[in-house]
Protein backbone atom coordinates (compact mmCIF):
# COMPACT_ATOMS: atom_id res chain seq x y z
CA UNK A 1 0.00 0.00 0.00
CA UNK A 2 3.12 2.69 0.96
CA UNK A 3 6.71 2.42 0.88
CA UNK A 4 7.46 3.19 4.84
CA UNK A 5 10.79 3.71 4.27
CA UNK A 6 10.54 6.09 1.34
CA UNK A 7 7.68 8.37 3.03
CA UNK A 8 9.45 8.79 6.28
CA UNK A 9 12.88 9.88 4.88
CA UNK A 10 10.95 12.27 2.53
CA UNK A 11 8.84 13.78 5.24
CA UNK A 12 11.68 14.29 7.93
CA UNK A 13 13.08 16.45 5.40
CA UNK A 14 10.65 19.29 6.49
CA UNK A 15 11.15 19.98 9.74
CA UNK A 16 9.87 23.42 9.77
CA UNK A 17 6.56 24.64 7.89
CA UNK A 18 5.39 27.81 7.66
CA UNK A 19 2.35 29.32 6.32
CA UNK A 20 -0.52 32.07 6.53
CA UNK A 21 -1.17 32.44 10.67
CA UNK A 22 0.52 29.63 11.89
CA UNK A 23 3.97 27.70 11.79
CA UNK A 24 5.33 24.75 13.32
CA UNK A 25 8.67 23.02 13.84
CA UNK A 26 8.77 19.22 13.67
CA UNK A 27 10.59 16.70 16.11
CA UNK A 28 10.17 13.88 13.79
CA UNK A 29 7.32 12.34 11.68
CA UNK A 30 7.58 8.51 11.25
CA UNK A 31 5.13 5.50 10.11
CA UNK A 32 5.18 2.08 11.44
CA UNK A 33 3.44 -0.94 10.15
CA UNK A 34 3.97 -3.23 13.42
CA UNK A 35 3.86 -1.05 16.34
CA UNK A 36 2.87 -3.02 19.19
CA UNK A 37 4.09 -1.10 22.28
CA UNK A 38 5.66 1.84 23.15
CA UNK A 39 6.71 2.48 27.03
CA UNK A 40 4.59 5.54 29.42
CA UNK A 41 5.83 8.56 28.43
CA UNK A 42 5.18 12.09 27.52
CA UNK A 43 5.93 15.13 25.33
CA UNK A 44 6.98 18.89 25.76
CA UNK A 45 5.06 18.68 21.81
CA UNK A 46 2.33 17.16 20.77
CA UNK A 47 1.83 14.27 18.66
CA UNK A 48 -0.70 13.09 16.57
CA UNK A 49 -1.19 9.80 15.61
CA UNK A 50 -3.75 7.66 12.82
CA UNK A 51 -4.21 4.22 12.74
CA UNK A 52 -4.31 2.89 9.28
CA UNK A 53 -4.77 -1.02 10.58
CA UNK A 54 -4.76 -2.92 13.06
CA UNK A 55 -6.28 -3.00 16.72
CA UNK A 56 -4.74 -1.63 20.28
CA UNK A 57 -5.37 0.39 23.39
CA UNK A 58 -4.30 4.30 23.88
CA UNK A 59 -3.70 5.22 27.56
CA UNK A 60 -4.04 8.74 28.16
CA UNK A 61 -3.37 10.45 31.31
CA UNK A 62 -4.93 7.29 32.88
CA UNK A 63 -7.86 6.98 30.50
CA UNK A 64 -8.11 4.07 28.06
CA UNK A 65 -9.37 4.46 25.04
CA UNK A 66 -9.78 1.56 22.36
CA UNK A 67 -8.47 1.86 18.77
CA UNK A 68 -8.99 0.24 15.22
CA UNK A 69 -8.65 1.51 11.73
CA UNK A 70 -9.65 4.87 11.28
CA UNK A 71 -8.93 6.18 14.44
CA UNK A 72 -7.19 9.49 14.72
CA UNK A 73 -5.94 10.18 18.44
CA UNK A 74 -3.07 12.70 19.87
CA UNK A 75 -1.11 13.36 23.01
CA UNK A 76 -1.13 16.80 24.71
CA UNK A 77 2.03 18.23 26.12
CA UNK A 78 2.98 16.98 29.37
CA UNK A 79 0.47 14.01 29.97
CA UNK A 80 1.86 11.08 30.16
CA UNK A 81 0.60 7.82 27.82
CA UNK A 82 1.21 4.98 26.05
CA UNK A 83 0.21 2.93 22.69
CA UNK A 84 -0.46 -1.25 23.45
CA UNK A 85 -0.84 -3.94 20.59
CA UNK A 86 -0.75 -7.61 20.73
CA UNK A 87 -0.92 -8.49 16.85
CA UNK A 88 0.42 -4.32 16.01
CA UNK A 89 -0.76 -1.44 14.28
CA UNK A 90 0.19 0.23 11.10
CA UNK A 91 0.45 4.14 12.24
CA UNK A 92 1.02 6.98 10.97
CA UNK A 93 2.69 9.97 13.83
CA UNK A 94 3.68 13.28 13.77
CA UNK A 95 5.60 15.06 17.23
CA UNK A 96 4.98 18.90 16.71
CA UNK A 97 4.83 22.40 17.77
CA UNK A 98 3.67 25.60 17.40
CA UNK A 99 6.41 28.37 16.62
CA UNK A 100 4.84 31.17 18.63
CA UNK A 101 7.10 33.53 17.27
CA UNK A 102 6.03 33.08 13.89
CA UNK A 103 2.29 32.52 14.47
CA UNK A 104 -1.17 34.71 15.04
CA UNK A 105 -2.23 35.02 18.37
CA UNK A 106 -5.94 33.04 16.85
CA UNK A 107 -3.80 30.14 16.08
CA UNK A 108 -1.69 30.36 19.38
CA UNK A 109 -5.16 30.45 21.55
CA UNK A 110 -6.38 27.80 19.09
CA UNK A 111 -3.26 24.99 19.89
CA UNK A 112 -3.55 26.05 23.46
CA UNK A 113 -6.85 25.47 23.65
CA UNK A 114 -6.04 21.74 22.29
CA UNK A 115 -3.72 21.44 24.65
CA UNK A 116 -5.98 21.97 27.64
CA UNK A 117 -9.18 20.00 26.23
CA UNK A 118 -10.16 16.37 27.18
CA UNK A 119 -11.54 15.05 23.78
CA UNK A 120 -8.16 13.53 22.61
CA UNK A 121 -9.53 10.56 19.93
CA UNK A 122 -12.04 10.32 16.97
CA UNK A 123 -13.33 7.27 15.61
CA UNK A 124 -14.00 6.38 12.03
CA UNK A 125 -11.91 9.17 10.69
CA UNK A 126 -10.81 7.91 7.35
CA UNK A 127 -13.24 10.18 5.21
CA UNK A 128 -12.06 13.05 6.90
CA UNK A 129 -9.84 15.86 5.35
CA UNK A 130 -7.38 14.89 7.88
CA UNK A 131 -7.35 11.65 6.77
CA UNK A 132 -7.01 12.32 3.18
CA UNK A 133 -4.27 14.89 2.95
CA UNK A 134 -2.19 12.61 5.65
CA UNK A 135 -2.57 9.39 3.05
CA UNK A 136 -1.82 11.95 0.33
CA UNK A 137 2.19 12.65 1.98
CA UNK A 138 2.71 8.92 1.48
CA UNK A 139 5.15 7.61 -1.11
CA UNK A 140 2.90 4.47 -2.62
CA UNK A 141 4.15 1.39 -4.06
CA UNK A 142 3.52 3.03 -7.26
CA UNK A 143 5.81 5.73 -6.24
CA UNK A 144 5.00 8.06 -9.63
CA UNK A 145 2.02 8.70 -8.24
CA UNK A 146 3.12 9.96 -4.87
CA UNK A 147 2.71 14.06 -4.92
CA UNK A 148 5.55 15.88 -5.61
CA UNK A 149 8.48 17.14 -3.71
CA UNK A 150 7.17 20.76 -4.23
CA UNK A 151 4.15 20.71 -2.84
CA UNK A 152 4.77 18.38 -0.07
CA UNK A 153 5.54 21.33 2.82
CA UNK A 154 2.23 23.29 1.77
CA UNK A 155 0.22 19.86 2.14
CA UNK A 156 2.19 19.21 5.35
CA UNK A 157 0.84 22.49 7.32
CA UNK A 158 -2.54 22.29 5.96
CA UNK A 159 -2.54 19.15 7.84
CA UNK A 160 -1.55 20.32 10.82
CA UNK A 161 -3.80 23.23 10.62
CA UNK A 162 -6.49 20.17 9.96
CA UNK A 163 -5.88 18.72 13.53
CA UNK A 164 -8.01 21.98 14.92
CA UNK A 165 -10.68 21.58 12.90
CA UNK A 166 -10.60 17.34 13.67
CA UNK A 167 -10.31 17.78 17.32
CA UNK A 168 -11.50 20.63 18.79
CA UNK A 169 -15.37 20.80 19.86
CA UNK A 170 -16.76 24.50 19.04
CA UNK A 171 -18.15 25.83 16.27
CA UNK A 172 -17.12 29.79 15.18
CA UNK A 173 -15.75 32.11 12.86
CA UNK A 174 -12.72 30.33 12.89
CA UNK A 175 -13.76 26.90 12.22
CA UNK A 176 -15.72 28.08 9.26
CA UNK A 177 -13.22 29.96 7.49
CA UNK A 178 -10.30 27.13 8.15
CA UNK A 179 -11.73 25.15 4.68
CA UNK A 180 -8.37 23.84 3.74
CA UNK A 181 -7.87 27.41 2.30
CA UNK A 182 -3.77 26.15 1.77
CA UNK A 183 -4.94 22.91 0.15
CA UNK A 184 -7.59 24.53 -2.31
CA UNK A 185 -4.43 27.70 -3.30
CA UNK A 186 -2.01 24.27 -4.06
CA UNK A 187 -4.75 22.24 -6.13
CA UNK A 188 -5.52 25.48 -8.21
CA UNK A 189 -1.72 26.35 -8.70
CA UNK A 190 -1.29 22.66 -9.56
CA UNK A 191 -3.86 22.69 -12.10
CA UNK A 192 -2.61 26.02 -13.50
CA UNK A 193 0.96 24.56 -14.32
CA UNK A 194 -0.45 21.44 -15.46
CA UNK A 195 -2.57 23.21 -18.30
CA UNK A 196 -0.67 26.59 -19.56
CA UNK A 197 -1.16 25.51 -22.85
CA UNK A 198 -5.31 26.38 -22.45
CA UNK A 199 -7.06 29.44 -22.36
CA UNK A 200 -7.16 29.40 -18.66
CA UNK A 201 -9.91 31.77 -17.06
CA UNK A 202 -10.90 32.38 -12.93
CA UNK A 203 -14.24 30.49 -14.09
CA UNK A 204 -12.83 27.49 -15.17
CA UNK A 205 -10.22 26.66 -12.51
CA UNK A 206 -13.02 27.56 -10.07
CA UNK A 207 -15.02 25.13 -11.46
CA UNK A 208 -12.85 22.37 -11.49
CA UNK A 209 -12.07 23.34 -7.73
CA UNK A 210 -16.09 23.39 -6.83
CA UNK A 211 -15.31 26.88 -5.26
CA UNK A 212 -16.68 29.95 -6.38
CA UNK A 213 -15.04 32.82 -8.37
CA UNK A 214 -14.96 35.02 -5.76
CA UNK A 215 -13.34 32.35 -3.18
CA UNK A 216 -10.72 31.63 -5.49
CA UNK A 217 -9.53 35.03 -6.35
CA UNK A 218 -9.58 35.83 -2.54
CA UNK A 219 -7.31 32.91 -1.79
CA UNK A 220 -4.77 34.18 -4.27
CA UNK A 221 -4.39 37.51 -3.44
CA UNK A 222 -3.99 36.68 0.37
CA UNK A 223 -2.42 33.37 -0.26
CA UNK A 224 0.04 34.16 -2.13
CA UNK A 225 -0.40 38.13 -2.80
CA UNK A 226 -1.03 37.89 -6.35
CA UNK A 227 -4.07 38.08 -8.85
CA UNK A 228 -5.26 35.38 -10.53
CA UNK A 229 -3.97 36.25 -13.72
CA UNK A 230 -0.31 37.63 -12.96
CA UNK A 231 0.30 34.42 -11.36
CA UNK A 232 -0.55 32.80 -14.82
CA UNK A 233 1.01 34.99 -17.22
CA UNK A 234 4.40 34.56 -14.44
CA UNK A 235 3.96 30.87 -15.00
CA UNK A 236 3.61 31.28 -18.56
CA UNK A 237 6.93 32.72 -18.90
CA UNK A 238 8.92 31.24 -16.47
CA UNK A 239 7.74 27.86 -18.44
CA UNK A 240 9.06 29.77 -21.76
CA UNK A 241 12.36 30.45 -20.57
CA UNK A 242 13.00 26.75 -18.82
CA UNK A 243 12.11 25.51 -22.92
CA UNK A 244 14.34 28.84 -24.56
CA UNK A 245 16.97 26.98 -22.31
CA UNK A 246 16.59 23.36 -22.43
CA UNK A 247 15.12 22.55 -25.93
CA UNK A 248 15.51 23.74 -29.59
CA UNK A 249 11.58 24.19 -29.94
CA UNK A 250 10.90 27.28 -32.29
CA UNK A 251 9.54 30.06 -30.33
CA UNK A 252 6.37 29.63 -32.25
CA UNK A 253 5.81 26.32 -30.76
CA UNK A 254 6.63 27.69 -27.33
CA UNK A 255 4.56 30.36 -27.71
CA UNK A 256 1.44 27.94 -28.06
CA UNK A 257 2.65 25.36 -25.54
CA UNK A 258 2.51 27.99 -22.61
CA UNK A 259 -0.59 29.46 -23.66
CA UNK A 260 0.59 32.87 -25.15
CA UNK A 261 -0.53 31.82 -28.91
CA UNK A 262 1.04 34.65 -30.93
CA UNK A 263 4.21 35.05 -31.65
CA UNK A 264 3.92 38.60 -31.23
CA UNK A 265 1.80 38.69 -27.86
CA UNK A 266 4.94 35.77 -26.16
CA UNK A 267 7.73 38.45 -27.37
CA UNK A 268 6.02 41.50 -25.84
CA UNK A 269 4.64 39.32 -22.56
CA UNK A 270 8.42 38.01 -22.13
CA UNK A 271 10.58 40.67 -22.55
CA UNK A 272 8.63 43.07 -20.21
CA UNK A 273 9.17 40.03 -17.64
CA UNK A 274 12.58 39.29 -18.43
CA UNK A 275 13.93 42.62 -20.15
CA UNK A 276 15.26 40.57 -22.83
CA UNK A 277 12.78 39.05 -26.26
CA UNK A 278 13.02 35.43 -26.40
CA UNK A 279 15.38 34.93 -28.96
CA UNK A 280 17.92 36.76 -27.57
CA UNK A 281 17.41 35.31 -24.09
CA UNK A 282 17.58 31.86 -25.23
CA UNK A 283 21.41 33.33 -26.65
CA UNK A 284 22.28 34.37 -23.57
CA UNK A 285 21.31 31.44 -21.74
CA UNK A 286 22.90 29.19 -24.21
Amino acid sequence: MYLVKESVTRLNQHLVLTGQGASFRINYWGVDSQLTYNPVHRHSSFEVCYVLNGEGTYIDDGNIYSLYPGTLFYSRPGITHQILSEKGLFLLFVCFEVDERRSSREYIKHYLSLAQQDHVLIHNGDNSSTATLWKTLLVPIQEQWAVSSDTLPNLAHTLLVSFLNLFLNHKDTYKNNMNLPHFILQQAKNFIIDNLEKELSLEMVAQYLNVSTRHLSRLFSTGIHENFITFIRKERVKQAAYLLKSTNLPIKEIAEATGFGSVHYFTRVFQKETGLPPGRFRKTTN
